[in-house]
């Protein structure tokens, strides 16, 4: 439970509610777009703000898809929300060939060194001129991407080797949808927790993490692009049904035991994460609990973890019949159909956080070979 531990503190010190890396295709696209909606949703973002936000992440997106270099790299883009004081700020990461890397800086260059009237202008003659590239257009999401949220765009170009480079775009907007980086000198942005983030999904294996307060809209999009990335992702029929199934009962258990959201933002947010293993799927989440709770919830995953498939199908039988009528034996039902899909014992931890609070991490195997 060791990552864990080391993913929720970087969300936690990075600000970070989202982290893709994987594929970014049309259909996942739409999902990682509502999941920033509904993250918004409680915000002081306006309309137009979030329209001006929504404009630049799905150009990025589709910047992403537009400058693959192949199928073999498709698999390391890297999508990032994260959420400041002011505002929330959107990256992306893609590999590139290196002989793109010129005309793709000097692009970004000459945008970052344009007031907003000149963008507009270059806008104008870009989109009547002939100038199409393979790439989409004359650059015309990148000055659409200024254009509608400030002169200002981050960016950085990481070399992977003599061919290759890892391309970082980023943007930092306020609630009114406008950059947060308008100054007259260049960005300073450097791409080194981006490429320190990419490199711990990659050796840890994760596709996906949420960090954040877990509301009812919230669930449904994280379920949502789950359930896009198992479909993707070519798996199974049956197998996807029982990992979605079980992701549903995981962010269930965040939400059983939420303290509420000053608690949370003071001793630790919530966080579910998806990381592909040899055998399967692992799911985990991370929650805050009342120490005064632990006892008991420990009992039960002890209960749980006692069986094999059968006894847990014993123990749901007679659990579904009666035993949940008692106070002290509310909540196994989960924690059982959780054990008796994945086939594997469930991992857990308790981590104590403050006199009143721990945090408890959930994690549990689901085979998807020979589902």
């Amino acid at each position: 439970m060791e990552l864990v531990k080391k993913v929720r503190h970087i969300m936690t010190d990075e600000r970070l509610m989202f982290v893709y890396r994987g594929v970014v295709t049309s259909h996942n696209s739409e999902a990682l777009l509502m999941l920033l909606e509904k993250e918004m949703e409680h915000s002081d973002f306006g309309f137009t703000g979030r329209k001006r936000l929504f404009m630049f992440v799905l150009e990025s997106l589709q910047n992403v898809s537009r400058h693959i270099d192949s199928s073999e790299h498709a698999g390391m883009s890297l999508v990032v929300y994260s959420k400041n004081d002011t505002g929330y700020t959107v990256t992306t990461g893609n590999v590139i060939k290196g002989d793109d890397e010129p005309e793709l800086r000097k692009q970004l260059e000459l945008l970052n060194s344009l007031e907003p009237k000149e963008i507009r202008a270059l806008y104008r003659e870009r989109l009547s001129s002939s100038r199409l590239s393979d790439k989409g257009g004359a650059g015309l999401g990148l000055i659409e991407m200024a254009k509608k949220t400030g002169n200002k765009l981050d960016f950085d170009f990481v070399r992977i080797n003599e061919d290759l480079r890892y391309f970082i775009l980023s943007k930092s907007v306020d609630s009114a949808g406008k950059s947060m980086n308008m100054g007259g000198q260049p960005s300073a942005f450097r791409a080194d927790n981006i490429v320190s983030l990419e490199k711990m999904m990659v050796d840890n294996n994760i596709a996906m993490i949420w960090s954040g307060h877990l509301s009812s809209d919230i669930e449904k999009q994280v379920l949502s692009f789950t359930e896009t990335k198992l479909h993707e992702d070519d798996i199974e029929k049956k197998a996807q049904r029982k990992v979605f199934s079980i992701m549903v009962e995981c962010l269930q258990n965040i939400s059983k035991y939420n303290p509420g959201s000053e608690i949370e933002e003071k001793f630790g947010m919530p966080v579910a994460m998806i990381v592909t293993e040899k055998n399967g799927i692992r799911l985990t989440t991370g929650n805050l609990i009342n120490n005064l709770k632990i006892p008991v919830l420990r009992d039960k995953l002890k209960t749980v973890n006692k069986y094999d498939r059968n006894g847990l199908k014993e123990l749901y039988r007679i659990s579904l019949a009666g035993d949940e009528l008692q106070p002290e034996h509310t909540g196994i039902l989960g924690l059982i159909d959780i054990a008796r899909k994945s086939g594997h014992k469930l991992d857990y931890t308790f981590e104590e956080v403050s006199d009143d609070y721990s945090y408890y991490s959930l994690s549990v195997l689901v085979e998807i070979n020979g589902s």
